[in-house]
């Protein structure tokens, strides 16, 4: 058995103890293991220090590495102060039938 399936293996039987030991509910004690196991791995690569320094050389400022996507979407999303900066355009007028004035 591998090092991933045994934290699995651990996780999910420490959510069921936690539980109560409960009967039938053991795939969803593998969902919520699995996700615990793949947060851990996320946060340990997340908090690795900043490559950019070479081999030998001393980091400054060792910060975690934030994935592109993360530095490329911000300011996508509008905050309460763009809401109102929409211009608003007048609406049209309804048209008349033909024939009358």
């Amino acid at each position: 058995m591998d090092d991933l399936e045994q934290r699995i293996r651990e996780h999910a039987h420490r959510i069921w103890v936690e539980e109560g030991c409960p009967s039938g509910r053991e795939e969803a004690h593998w969902d919520m293991a699995r996700e615990l196991v793949a947060i851990e791995d996320n946060q340990r690569d997340a908090t690795k220090p900043n490559p950019v320094a070479t081999e030998g050389e001393e980091v400054i400022h060792p910060e975690p590495v934030e994935p592109i996507e993360a530095v490329e979407s911000l300011g996508d999303l509008p905050g309460r102060t763009d809401q109102g900066e929409r211009q608003a355009y007048p609406k049209r007028r309804a048209r008349r039938p033909a024939g009358r004035s």
